[in-house]
């Protein structure tokens, strides 16, 4: 299994071979490297699997590089982008930074230049990786409930973080007040009072939330993704996972992991 997926897109043979020869013995089979000799052949190979980095020619027959781009970003294929070419126009340059290409290198381009670009390309796509994660587990009333943590009471601070990192265990209220030396029924108004949620439904769906980031982010079975969010039985963890979010972590599994291709 590769970590991410690099396309080739260029119609001299030499070039495409050469950086591809590259690539491969820098990421000494980490990843795949793939090639295309134009743009309908890349697009095809987009339209079937997903590919992390695009680098590609400019000046390509029958359809060229800015046009394939225009292409990809109507079909929402977003790959983080590297543009090749052996002439340095301005107009191309131009629009492909418009277009949301990371870098534009000129030919003959050294293994220096082409593997510090392939390097920073990774970075931005596991920093683009990350916020779709986080935009797909994302809890609006959660959101609505820590957006003002910094006005929020000491106390109250605190038991949010004891709670996160206790997440795993079994979490009563009377513990996570005893730790921030509030009384219980004191403890219970003022988490409602600031947070907006009682205290048992923040539990749930903070646990709800860290299950998604696993079921999406990791292979863990469902068993075990339960346990890791406090959840005793996975019978149990489903059923709430399915009154929150409308379907089965099996299910919501499989949607984001086909979203994702």
């Amino acid at each position: 299994m590769y970590a991410k997926t690099i396309l080739i897109v260029d119609d001299e043979p030499r070039s495409r071979e050469g950086i591809k020869k590259t690539l491969e013995s820098w990421s000494n089979g980490q990843f795949q490297i793939l090639t295309a000799e134009n743009a309908e052949t890349a697009i095809d190979i987009m339209q079937n699997q997903k590919v992390n980095i695009l680098i590609t020619d400019i000046r390509m027959p029958k359809i060229t590089g800015i046009t394939m781009l225009k292409t990809m970003k109507d079909q929402k294929y977003l790959p983080v982008v590297i543009v090749i070419s052996a002439y340095s126009e301005f107009e191309y340059a131009q629009e492909a930074l418009r277009l949301g290409v990371i870098n534009y290198l000129l030919k003959p381009i050294s293994k220096k230049k082409l593997i510090e670009a392939v390097e920073d390309a990774i970075k931005i796509d596991k920093d683009k990786e990350r916020a779709d994660i986080i935009s797909r587990v994302v809890d609006n009333k959660l959101i609505d409930a820590t957006v003002t943590n910094e006005s929020v009471r000491e106390p109250i601070q605190k038991a949010l973080l004891y709670i996160d990192k206790h997440l795993k265990e079994e979490l009563t209220q009377r513990d996570v007040a005893d730790h921030v030396y509030l009384n219980p029924s004191y403890f219970s108004v003022l988490f409602k009072e600031e947070i907006r949620l009682t205290f048992s439904e923040y539990i749930m769906r903070r646990r709800i939330q860290h299950a998604k980031n696993l079921l999406i982010s990791t292979k863990l079975s469902i068993t075990d993704i339960a346990e890791e969010s406090g959840y005793k039985t996975a019978k149990y963890f489903i059923k709430i996972f399915k009154e929150l979010e409308g379907k089965t972590p099996s299910a919501y599994r499989k949607t984001n992991n086909e979203r994702a291709f």
